[in-house]
C-alpha cells in the first residue's frame, strides 16, 4: 500500500525532557483535601474528646470548661480551614521540569526551595501508590541519589504514566547493577 502524500505520521506522545516546567496534576488538590479531612476528623476528635474528658473528669471552673469548648472549636476550625485552603496553595507552587541532563522539582508554600537532581547523580527510582492516590491516579516519583543532602526526593502529585515516564528517562541508558 502507498502512503498518503500529505498524511503526517500519527503524533506519539510528547517527549517528557522537553525543559518545561509543568505543574503537577490537578487531582493532587482534590487528594490532599481528603488528606487533610481526615487529619481534622482526628484533631477534632482529639480536642472535643480532651474537653469531656476535663470536663467530665475533673469538674474544672465553669470558665474553663468554656474556654476548653472554645478551644477545641477553634481549633477544630481552623484545621477544616486549613484543609480547604492549603492544598490549593501547595499547588500553586509545585511543578516540575525534566530535562535531557537530569529533573528539576519546585515546592513549597512559605519557603520555597527548588531541588535539581542531574541524571548522573540519580541511584534508583521508585514509583509509588497508596491507596488514596490510586483513586486519583496519581503516583509519587521517588528518586534516591548519591550524597547525603536531599538523597531522597520525592515529586507526588503527579499522574502514573508521568512518573512512569520521568522514571524511564532518568535512568535511561543504564545497564542493570555496576558492581
Amino acid at each position: 500500500m502507498a502512503e498518503d502524500e500529505g498524511s503526517d505520521p500519527a503524533p506519539g506522545p510528547a517527549r517528557i525532557d522537553d525543559g518545561v516546567l509543568r505543574p503537577r496534576d490537578h487531582r493532587s488538590v482534590a487528594l490532599a483535601r481528603v488528606a487533610w479531612r481526615i487529619t481534622w476528623a482526628c484533631v477534632s476528635a482529639a480536642a472535643f474528646a480532651a474537653a469531656v474528658v476535663v470536663g467530665f473528669g475533673v469538674r474544672p471552673a465553669p470558665w474553663i470548661s468554656v474556654l476548653l469548648w472554645a478551644g477545641a472549636s477553634v481549633l477544630s476550625l481552623l484545621v477544616a480551614w486549613l484543609a480547604h485552603v492549603w492544598p490549593e496553595a501547595e499547588h500553586r507552587h509545585a511543578a516540575y521540569r525534566v530535562t535531557p541532563d537530569g529533573i528539576e522539582i519546585h515546592g513549597g508554600v512559605l519557603w520555597r526551595s527548588v531541588v535539581s537532581i542531574p541524571r548522573s547523580r540519580v541511584q534508583h527510582t521508585d514509583v509509588a501508590q497508596g491507596p488514596l492516590q490510586r483513586r486519583y491516579g496519581l503516583s509519587t516519583l521517588l528518586v534516591y541519589t548519591a550524597g547525603t543532602q536531599h538523597a531522597e526526593v520525592d515529586l507526588g502529585g503527579v499522574d502514573q504514566t508521568t512518573a512512569l515516564r520521568v522514571r524511564d528517562h532518568l535512568l535511561e541508558g543504564r545497564s542493570g547493577d555496576a558492581v
